[in-house]
């Protein structure tokens, strides 16, 4: 971990950046290299993402739907390694938004934060939401509501144990960047070294080889292009999962040497959640008593680790899931505030002046961490009778994530095409000559996934009852509502007032860090 201290202020190596957008530094730098890392990794989170969907693509796709996992870490590393270049140059808070602003243009930065910060706080209750997938398993006194029978008993349930983790995360991001890293990098530790022994003790009770992940089960059945259609649904699974990478860039302004801690967190995160969560699943798929249990397709992962480690050391390997979901909660809002933040200190949220304001002994903007945790506990309140409607939420935000780092790698790979991109110099990561290439994979790979996540498909949208059009073309409606009206209301309304608040810019600055809005994207 890194401890050594640098130089502060608008001149000093760790903020030089800032004055590239004109801000003047205001947030605490406390967080080291392990502390970045650890927020990649957590948001990500491994044991949270493959407890919480392991079901969704064993039963959409069989043992086979393994092959999504290295299939979506290719792409989506091709995406974080333009996020690396990025934040080598520019280690701000709110990175996909500033990215965007900056290597793009105001209009097309403003959507992507809009998208971003909206799926955030979708994302956060989402999360929360994983603890009913693990609290009742552990034992019947979490289920508070009913006896879990109950036409709603489930659903009210999980509502209120993820109200209670989302009340956590919010007082935890009001009292400081430090409590939320001391807490986060903890639970991280605690979750890498549960990964490690759950992937040992998968190890050493396989039943079956690795040729286990070609079998389908016979899923493609149902599809006109066979198995194809069923593994592009099952797909669906990892792609929920292996994003938020970005995460550690956010943090840039609370980071000690960001341009080089930030670029290297980014990338071990996600290849780090790629070795540790593929072997997680390869293993279960390898260790579980049967394949043909009908609870893999329901209580997946759970189901499996209780099968193969039986009462006692499966529901021990629960608890330390159940602290994964409580950091990956944490990282989402933190994320969520630092994206608001900054967002705020350009004018560009409502209140701005308000959000923007950092408390003055915690040295963190208090009142976006309120508001974002109360916006994530009423979205909750959908789950309670229409878990179905959730289910459509929850895919909007991960379609809006997925677009706004589109808003990122398009217009960088129309700054390389046109020469214009430069990336960080003094030894800092770059990708060099293999730029052009990995940035059109990343723009590539990014629409591709976009379309297979917003396709309006039976199976994702409208699975159970009640089976309505509207949810079935959920997606697609209510993403073209929030990116249509986000434009608008940019061109209408906001792109007349964005610019840095006096409070927050650098003295002596002359020029405005946010360019106007009729300029055209920098040539």
């Amino acid at each position: 971990m890194t401890t050594t201290d640098h130089p502060r202020g608008p001149r000093g190596q760790d903020d030089a950046e800032l004055a590239e957008f004109g801000y003047r530094p205001e947030l605490k730098r406390t967080l080291g290299n392990f502390h970045t890392f650890a927020a990649g990794i957590s948001y990500i989170s491994i044991l949270t993402g493959t407890f919480q969907l392991f079901y969704f693509g064993y039963g959409s796709g069989g043992p086979a739907y393994w092959w999504s996992w290295p299939m979506v870490f290719a792409g989506q590393f091709m995406v974080a390694l333009c996020f690396a270049e990025l934040a080598a140059r520019y280690p701000v808070a709110g990175s996909v938004y500033n990215w965007s602003k900056k290597i793009g243009n105001p209009h097309l930065g403003w959507l992507a934060g809009w998208m971003m910060l909206i799926a955030s706080i979708v994302s956060i209750s989402a999360v929360a939401l994983a603890y009913q997938l693990t609290l009742p398993q552990i034992s019947d006194v979490f289920q508070i509501v009913g006896d879990g029978t109950g036409t709603y008993d489930v659903a009210t349930n999980a509502v209120i144990l993820a109200a209670v983790l989302i009340l956590f995360t919010t007082l935890v991001n009001a009292f400081g960047v430090k409590l939320m890293a001391t807490i986060n990098t903890a639970g991280v530790f605690i979750e890498l070294i549960a990964t490690i022994v759950l992937i040992v003790l998968f190890a050493v009770h396989i039943t079956r080889g690795p040729q286990v992940v070609m079998e389908t089960n016979g899923t493609g059945a149902g599809y006109g292009a066979g198995y194809l259609g069923a593994f592009l649904v099952a797909s669906l699974a990892s792609a929920y999962v292996m994003y938020g990478f970005d995460t550690a860039a956010s943090l840039g302004e609370e980071s000690l040497d960001p341009t080089r801690n930030a670029p290297r967190a980014i990338i071990r995160a996600i290849v780090a959640s790629f070795v540790l969560g593929g072997l997680i699943l390869l293993l279960a798929l390898m260790s579980v008593s049967s394949l043909k249990g009908e609870k893999l397709s329901t209580d997946g992962l759970q189901y499996v680790v209780l099968d193969v480690l039986g009462p006692t050391a499966g529901k021990a390997m629960l608890w330390c899931v159940l602290i994964a979901v409580t950091v990956c909660a944490l990282a989402v809002h933190t994320a969520a505030v630092r994206l608001a933040f900054a967002m705020a200190r350009d004018n560009n949220l409502p209140a701005s002046s308000r959000l923007a304001k950092c408390h003055p002994r915690f040295q963190t903007p208090v009142l976006p961490t309120v508001i974002i945790g109360l916006l994530a506990l009423a979205i909750l309140v959908v789950n309670i009778r229409q878990p179905q409607i959730f289910t459509v939420v929850t895919s909007i935000g991960i379609i809006m994530i997925y677009l706004a780092y589109l808003g990122v790698t398009v217009p960088m790979l129309l700054a390389r095409l046109r020469g214009t991109w430069q990336p960080a110099g003094d030894g800092r990561f770059s990708l060099g000559r293999w730029g052009v290439l990995v940035n059109v994979l990343a723009v590539v790979w990014g629409a591709a996934m976009t379309l297979n996540l917003i396709w309006p498909r039976a199976s994702v949208y409208n699975a159970t009852a009640p089976f309505h059009w509207y949810l079935r073309w959920g997606a697609v409606l209510f993403v073209a509502i929030i990116a249509g009206g986000g434009f608008a209301y940019y061109w209408f309304v906001q792109r007349h007032r964005t610019g840095v608040l006096a409070e927050h810019r650098l003295q002596g600055d002359v020029a405005p860090a946010v360019p106007p809005a009729a300029s055209p994207a920098p040539e």
